[in-house]
């Protein structure tokens, strides 16, 4: 911590997102003093002088920048995906390495999404199996910039972090679903062939074709509340002995059908149509985001986290949506 009697410093990048203004208010709580990165904050993008001496001397560090997933892949937002969590990241990683005190602890946010779809096993940090195309592509290329180079006095730790339920933008969308009729399962099935979700980077993965898979509604939903991703980031910040990609994800994932009968109960809304990939591919295109976030089954454990004895305040989904204010 921070000598002589002052207040710890954090540095949080991305602190003007729904999780980073969450956090950054949290460690204020906690006594920080809070130091912020951005388009706009004590620090912005590009300014590398800005950018080092706000991270110079600060106990901790936090970025959660990037550009929101919540919105269609066209090229031009592909791109800048991308760009925003590598560049951001490589400014930070700069700024760290030449200082003369640095970060005890970096915090750099990713996503469960690096996983592959799975319908027949959870995937675990050590056991999990990656899968390819855009979405894993990203998280690739930003977990390999974080964890370059040598770093010898900030022990560095990747958020995969799970959907996060709170009032964000997630969420929001999928209770607009449940709301308008659509809070059936989610049924995945052959639709027009696209390469919205073809690879990206120096090494793009898949063969960038547009996949599908005959889940019948029972994908796997791996989400976490925003109070455990707050009260987790605490904990990883005081446990000395974690490093490397943690989940950050809720004990009890469910299936795709529990999800949105929980949110229709949430809502007042009695039944909710099934909605097939002919359905959502549409009604997606309308809400200008991608039926990925419905459609991929994402099963993920946090077994770092369970291990190490964290207590989750909200690890069932039912008890988690009632504490949503707007239901």
């Amino acid at each position: 911590m921070s000598g002589g009697g002052a207040k710890p410093r954090a540095a949080v990048a991305g602190a003007s997102g729904f999780v980073g203004t969450a956090l950054a208010e949290s460690l204020r709580e906690r006594g920080y003093e809070v130091r912020t990165i951005g388009r706009t904050g004590d620090a912005v993008w590009g300014d590398a002088a800005g950018i080092a001496a706000l991270i110079e001397g600060s106990d901790v560090l936090v970025n959660l920048a990037g550009k929101s997933v919540n919105c269609r892949y066209t090229d031009a937002n592909r791109r800048e995906i991308l760009r925003s969590r590598v560049e951001t990241t490589r400014q930070l990683h700069v700024a760290v390495g030449a200082a003369v005190r640095p970060p005890r602890v970096w915090l750099n946010a990713s996503t469960a999404t690096i996983y592959r779809h799975a319908m027949d096993r959870p995937h675990t940090e050590e056991a999990g199996e990656l899968g390819t195309g855009f979405s894993v592509d990203v998280a690739r290329a930003w977990e390999r910039e974080f964890f370059s180079g040598d770093l010898p006095d900030t022990r560095r730790v990747a958020l995969r972090m799970a959907i996060v339920i709170g009032d964000g933008p997630a969420t929001r969308m999928l209770l607009r679903l449940a709301r308008v009729g659509l809070g059936g399962p989610q049924i995945d099935g052959w639709w027009l062939p696209h390469r919205r979700y073809r690879g990206i980077g120096p090494r793009p993965s898949g063969d960038g074709r547009s996949a599908w898979h005959r889940t019948r509604g029972r994908q796997r939903f791996s989400w976490i509340h925003l109070e455990d991703v707050l009260a987790a980031t605490h904990f990883l910040i005081e446990r000395d002995d974690l490093s490397g990609p943690v989940n950050l994800a809720a004990p009890h994932p469910v299936d795709n059908r529990t999800l949105m009968r929980t949110l229709r109960r949430a809502v007042g809304m009695p039944v909710g149509l099934p909605a097939y990939r002919w359905m959502l591919e549409p009604a997606m295109w309308a809400l200008r985001t991608e039926p990925e976030l419905v459609l991929k089954s994402r099963w993920v454990l946090p077994a770092r986290l369970t291990d190490a004895g964290f207590p989750f305040r909200h690890p069932e989904l039912d008890g988690a949506v009632r504490t949503l204010r707007h239901t």
